[in-house]
């Protein structure tokens, strides 16, 4: 088997960093950059293609496995790849219920993109990563020998795709912010920055478990900790797919201001905690903030429940 050509998807990279002119931080002296990463991919937008990429090319070829809820980026990512690039997709979905229901906008978009669905109970999903129960799944899906990729897409191969992150940012800011799922884009982003360079990673998750996940992806990718990062786990608005009236507004305001649709359930955390921050003075005057845009709205899925 042969590795799939991802370069005939003519992703836009290195994705662009804008300046973006906004008062709450210009009157603190700080400068903002946007970096758009979703403008790499009309369809594997953001972190998605610099996780996905690497993993596609080590699938060399064979069935992709990977898992996410009913509303998941990742599957519908993981689906749009299999089908621009003729790749046979499996998507393991949490909720068994769900195989009786009629399928949800973003599950239809994974299903018409060629991806076969697997639903399993929750129970079992919460166990996927045990190798009995992940080869039992396997065996269920009828993907035996196929490739796997975890949910989020966050292993050691997507940690060192997303190191390219850091290195398009190297001496263009003091502090690169992301908002962080997984953990995976978080941690390739610090390691890919410059000596004096700070990750700010906003968790969209609560529990406080990401910073241990975060050096354990840095171990596995690099062997060891690397960059200069740290986690605000202020702004998760109450877990993941979880927004309030005042996200919302904060939101419709910044597209207002900065002609940017902004992706509710992790950029708009990102961008009102960056604004809380400067409001508080974490950033000293004459410093330069990026904030990264990992996605762009999903419409269907802004009001639900939803996975990594």
């Amino acid at each position: 088997m042969t590795s799939p050509d991802l370069t005939a998807l003519h992703p836009r990279l290195p994705s662009p960093a804008q300046e973006s002119a906004d008062e709450r931080f210009t009157r603190r002296g700080v400068r903002l950059l946007l970096k758009r990463d979703d403008l790499i991919h009309p369809e594997l937008i953001g972190n998605k293609w610099r996780k996905l990429a690497p993993n596609l090319a080590a699938a060399a070829g064979r069935t992709v496995v990977t898992f996410g809820g009913a509303y998941s980026n990742h599957l519908r990512a993981t689906a749009a790849a299999g089908r621009l690039l003729g790749l046979r997709t499996v998507g393991v979905v949490r909720g068994q219920e769900l195989a009786d229901r009629p399928l949800n906008p973003s599950l239809a978009r994974c299903a018409a993109d060629g991806m076969r669905l697997h639903f399993v109970d929750r129970s079992t999903y919460r166990r996927k990563t045990e190798p009995q129960t992940l080869a039992a799944v396997l065996r269920a899906a009828d993907a035996e020998g196929a490739y796997v990729v975890p949910e989020g897409g966050s292993n050691a191969l997507a940690v060192r795709g997303c190191r390219a992150l850091g290195e398009e940012l190297r001496g263009r800011a003091d502090v690169v912010a992301v908002a962080c799922g997984t953990g995976g884009t978080m941690a390739g982003l610090a390691a890919g920055l410059g000596p004096g360079q700070r990750a700010l990673g906003v968790p969209v998750l609560k529990g406080g478990f990401l910073a241990d996940d975060i050096r354990e992806l840095q171990a596995e990718a690099f062997g060891g900790p690397r960059g200069d990062w740290r986690l605000d786990e202020r702004f998760h608005f109450g877990g993941y797919a979880r927004t309030t009236p005042e996200l919302d507004a904060f939101a419709e305001d910044f597209e207002a201001r900065h002609g940017m649709a902004v992706e509710r359930l992790y950029v708009a955390k990102l961008l009102y905690g960056l604004v809380a921050l400067a409001e508080e003075g974490a950033f000293p005057p004459g410093s330069t903030v990026a904030a990264v845009v990992t996605g762009s709205p999903w419409p269907a899925a802004a009001a639900h429940s939803a996975s990594r």
